[in-house]
């Protein structure tokens, strides 16, 4: 029997290449959270403002409108499941790790923790995630001020929200603390919910800190300058008492 279709042409219609490009696209694009909303909206109405008073203005409020959504994305996160693991809560730089006293109204006790503190500029992805899977005994706010959040001392002065999570291997302090130009803190969780490994937990806006306090015996599997993904990158693993890891800068 004769083929009669021409030879070297692709099988695939335009529409479907098209179709499948559009597809591409839209995959290397994260979801927005839907508390970005209303920031976006706003800065796309100002940007069309500035564009009728002058074009140049308005082509700045367009990267704003862009840098806006930027800032809340939500991208879907690969989490490791095995108990035990402590993962991070926070896009961002870990700025230092550290023995230090846990926020008083978390109860976690009078005694230095392990601390491990991730810096978010405003460059980062914002929507925070339970390091670990347990239950939320406490979520204590506490107003404050705001300077830099790279600053030991934003721990003690800053805005912060603070949550204790209860685990099987003691309890978790995690500790959402404002920063420079950040003005609110978003928490999506309430005192008594049990919550995932990975879990959205909150958000903070526009640039701050993630504290997390471990309990007596944990090890830092991390680096202080190492960059950290929320819900992927472990901090800590309870079953791993000595990890003999050393790091370098390369």
């Amino acid at each position: 029997m004769h083929n009669s279709r021409p030879k070297g042409r692709s099988n695939t219609s335009p529409t479907k290449q098209a179709m499948s490009i559009s597809n591409s696209i839209r995959a290397q694009i994260p979801p927005i959270h839907p508390e970005g909303y209303p920031f976006i909206g706003g800065f796309a109405l100002v940007s069309l403002i500035l564009f009728w008073i002058w074009t140049p203005l308005g082509w700045i409020g367009t990267l704003l409108t862009v840098w806006c959504a930027l800032f809340f994305r939500d991208p879907i996160r690969v989490t490791p499941q095995r108990d035990g693991l402590v993962v991070a809560p926070a896009d961002g730089r870990i700025s230092m790790i550290a023995r230090a006293l846990p926020p008083a109204e978390l109860g976690l006790g009078d005694r230095p923790l392990l601390r491990i503190s991730i810096f978010m500029s405003v460059f980062n992805v914002h929507v925070n995630r339970s390091p670990v899977a347990g239950r939320i005994e406490r979520i204590a706010y506490r107003p404050g001020a705001f300077i830099n959040a790279e600053l030991d001392k934003a721990s003690d002065d800053n805005e912060r929200n603070s949550l204790a999570i209860s685990t099987p291997h003691g309890r978790i302090g995690v500790v959402q603390i404002a920063g420079l130009v950040a003005r609110r803190i978003v928490s999506f969780v309430r005192e008594g919910q049990s919550v995932g490994t990975g879990e959205r937990f909150g958000l903070i806006r526009f640039g701050s800190r993630v504290d997390v306090y471990l309990p007596d015996g944990s090890v830092a599997l991390v680096a202080e300058g190492q960059t950290s993904l929320a819900g992927e990158t472990i901090l800590a693993d309870f079953r791993v008492t000595d990890p003999g890891l050393t790091f370098r800068s390369i």
